[in-house]
Parts: structure tokens; C-alpha cells; sequence
């Protein structure tokens, strides 16, 4: 059905045709209009989403529990690998002769701008109805509210195509062996490496984890913004 989504059938066919629409289309047909207008607006749509869902987690976490959580959600591996579950990559309207396997910046910016036209379309609850067909709130599931951030990195990782598994290695233990002081690292290939301190391996592994995925948030939102 012409103008039909998951979750939603759009009012306006040609919101969702535009959101469909790849900015490598323009490279035969400069007067096309691409997704990139839209997948803007959807992106602030589907972080108000997104930030609403997770402050009804709890009550008791804090502003920085939130944000990961948050960035979590809505990442770029998170939002591909939701597209590839609804057949995104299937409807999209590509340049001429395009053979190249979709990546996956290109499914998430497809996300963000089909919630961008749901919303012109028929407002935030239209916009949810999208968002509800994409199943992104498992991603803040499995990282417990942000309280795991191993299970949350490892969840971001396995979302990128191909998947990739975070390494993690023990820097250092300092200070008297009745407190030691850990020092641990890891490592996701190009994504970078974190390092975190604590009293025990594991939480130092975590605190690793932990930094890793706020500096993952930061460089998302840098890209947004340049």
C-alpha cells in the first residue's frame, strides 16, 4: 500500500516517499528531494522519544545513566540494525545502478527521517506509532537501565554490521593487596578504547565500558552537529 510503514499508514504518501529517499538519488537526479531535511527533525523527534521512555525507567537514576541509556537507544548500530528488522533497505529509493551493500548510516538516518515525516504527518503520537514498530526500547532493556554498561556496549556492537565483540584487558593493579586499585581497558576496533579504575576487575571493566559508551554518545552528537 502506497504510503504504508510499520505501525503506520502515512497521510501523506509523499512524506514518506521523501524519507525514503537517499541523498546518493541526487547524483542522477539533482532536483530530487533526499531525506536528510527530514531525517534532522527526526532525529530531535526520536530523542524526545527516546529520552521520555527512559526517564519512566526509574526514578532513580541520574542524569548520566540517562544519557547513555538514551544513546543507547537511538545509536546509529541500534537504529540499522532496527531498519534491517522492518525491511528498511528494501523500500529505499537509491541512485541509479546502486549495487553496494546499504551501510548502516544510511538505515539509521532512514529511521530518524520516516519518524521526522511521521511527525509532520500526524504529530509525536504519529511519530510514536513508527517508533513503537522498531522495537529500540530492548536496547535499554538489555543494559538493565543503564545500570550494566558491558551488556550495553556488547549490545551496540552486535548491532554494527559486521559485529564486532569488545575486547577487554587488564591495565594495572596498584596500591596494597588489601585494596587494590584495577585498572582496566577496552578496545572496539576504530570506535576506540576506554579505560576505568576501580576496586575490583569488574567494575573496573565496567567503568571502562561505561566511558566508552559516553564518548560513542559525544562523537554521535558531534556528527550531528558538523
Amino acid at each position: 500500500m502506497a504510503g504504508a510503514f510499520p505501525g503506520r499508514v502515512f497521510t501523506d504518501a509523499r512524506l514518506l516517499e521523501e524519507a525514503l529517499t537517499t541523498p546518493s538519488c541526487r547524483m542522477s537526479s539533482p532536483e530530487v528531494r533526499d531525506n536528510q531535511r527530514l531525517e534532522f527533525l527526526g532525529d530531535a523527534v526520536l530523542g524526545l522519544i527516546a529520552a521520555e521512555y527512559v526517564f519512566s525507567l526509574s526514578s532513580s537514576l541520574a542524569e548520566g545513566s540517562l544519557t547513555v541509556a538514551r544513546a543507547h537507544m537511538v545509536s546509529t548500530g541500534a537504529l540499522s540494525a532496527a531498519a534491517r528488522r522492518v525491511g528498511i533497505e528494501k523500500l529505499l529509493v537509491r541512485n541509479k545502478g546502486a549495487k553496494e551493500e546499504i551501510g548502516s548510516k544510511a538505515l539509521a538516518d532512514a529511521v530518524e527521517a520516516v519518524i521526522g515525516a511521521a511527525y509532520l504527518d500526524g504529530g509525536l503520537e504519529a511519530a510514536k506509532e513508527v517508533y513503537a514498530s522498531l522495537g529500540l526500547e530492548e536496547n535499554a532493556e538489555y543494559d538493565d537501565a543503564a545500570a550494566n554498561p558491558k551488556g550495553a556496549l556488547q549490545v551496540w556492537a552486535q548491532a554494527l554490521r559486521p559485529p564486532m565483540q569488545p575486547v577487554y584487558e587488564l591495565v594495572s593493579v596498584q596500591g596494597p593487596s588489601h585494596q587494590p586499585d584495577f585498572t582496566a581497558r577496552v578496545s572496539l576496533g576504530a570506535f576506540g578504547c576506554a579505560e576505568g579504575k576501580a576496586g575490583s576487575r569488574k567494575e573496573a571493566e565496567a567503568a571502562a565500558a561505561a566511558g566508552l559508551l559516553a564518548r560513542l554518545a559525544g562523537s554521535a552528537a558531534s556528527e550531528k552537529e558538523n
